[in-house]
C-alpha cells in the first residue's frame, strides 16, 4: 500500500518558491548507515560512539579514533542512496531556489544529485590538519577498515606534519560559523521547510526548523516516529523518508 500524501501538503511543496531540506541520521540509516544511537558492531562493540567523538579522545590516541572513523567512511562507502535522497534532489531541482541543510556526514546527498549541501557537522570526506586546519585531501583508495586491529595512524600534515583529524564535529566543538550561518538564512527566508529524519535533539542545529516556523514559513515533518519537533511542524508525515518524500514529490508535481 503506497503512502497517501494529503493533498493540501502536496500544495505546499508545488507552491513553494523558497524550500529548505533539513535531513538528520534518519534519512542516511534507511541507507544502512550506522547512527551514533546504534550499538558498535565487530571491533567496535566495546567501544562507546560518543566517547570516541570528542577532542579529547583524539589527543589520547589518534589511531584509535582515526581507525574508527576510517571504519565509518567505509561504511558509508559501501552504501548507496536511497530513494529518499534521490526525491530531495529532485525537489531540488523543481525548485531552484532550494538549500539542502544536513546533520549526517556523508556524501549520500551529494552522491544522489544534490549539488552543494551545507554539511553542520562536517564531513567524514574532508579531514584538515589537526594543529593548522589546513585541509587535506583523502588517502588514496577506499577507506582503511581495521582488520586486525582498531587503530590506523593518522596520515600527517603536508605543511606541518602534525597528525589529520576527521573533517567532522565532535562533541564540545562549534559547528562551523559560515556554514551555521547560511542554514540559518535559509531558515528565515524559506517560505517552505521540509524536516526529514532527524530526532530535533541536537542543538544547535535543531533551532534550523524553528527559525523557519518563527519566520513564518510552513514545516513538513518527515519522521517515522514523533519527535520534539511536531508541534513545530504543520505536517506531520509519519514514515520512512524513502517511502513518504518520493511520494510527496509524486504528488506534489503529477
Amino acid at each position: 500500500m503506497g503512502v497517501l500524501v494529503p493533498s493540501e501538503t502536496a500544495t505546499l511543496l508545488r507552491q513553494a518558491e523558497r524550500v529548505v531540506i533539513f535531513t538528520g541520521a534518519g534519512i542516511s540509516a534507511e541507507s544502512g548507515v550506522p547512527t551514533f544511537r546504534d550499538a558498535l558492531t565487530g571491533l567496535w562493540e566495546r567501544f562507546d560512539a560518543a566517547a570516541l567523538a570528542t577532542p579529547e579522545a583524539f589527543q589520547d590516541d589518534p589511531a584509535l579514533v582515526w581507525g574508527w572513523y576510517e571504519w565509518r567512511r567505509s561504511a558509508v562507502q559501501r552504501v548507496r542512496p536511497n530513494a529518499g535522497h534521490e526525491a530531495v534532489a529532485a525537489i531540488e531541482a523543481r525548485v531552484p531556489s532550494s538549500v539542502v541543510v544536513t546533520q549526517n556526514v556523508d556524501d549520500l546527498h551529494e552522491r544522489a544529485g544534490s549539488p552543494a549541501p551545507l554539511h553542520l557537522h562536517g564531513s567524514l570526506f574532508a579531514p584538515r590538519c589537526s594543529a593548522c586546519a589546513h585541509p587535506a585531501p583523502l588517502p588514496d583508495g577506499p577507506a582503511e577498515e581495521p582488520a586486525d586491529g582498531r587503530r590506523v595512524p593518522p596520515p600527517g600534515c603536508a605543511r606541518c606534519s602534525a597528525p589529520l583529524r576527521p573533517g567532522v564535529v565532535w562533541f564540545g566543538e562549534a559547528l562551523p560559523e559560515a556554514v551555521f550561518e547560511s542554514a540559518v538564512e535559509a531558515a528565515s527566508s524559506c517560505d517552505l521547510l521540509l524536516t526529514v529524519g532527524t530526532s530535533g535533539l541536537v542543538y544547535p542545529a535543531a533551532e534550523i526548523p524553528r527559525v523557519a516556523a518563527r519566520f513564518g514559513a510552513a514545516v513538513i515533518q518527515v519522521n517515522p516516529q514523533e519527535t520534539p519537533l511536531d508541534p513545530v511542524a504543520d505536517v506531520n508525515l509519519r514514515g520512512p523518508a524513502a517511502q513518504v518524500l518520493p511520494a510527496l514529490v509524486e504528488a506534489a508535481w503529477r
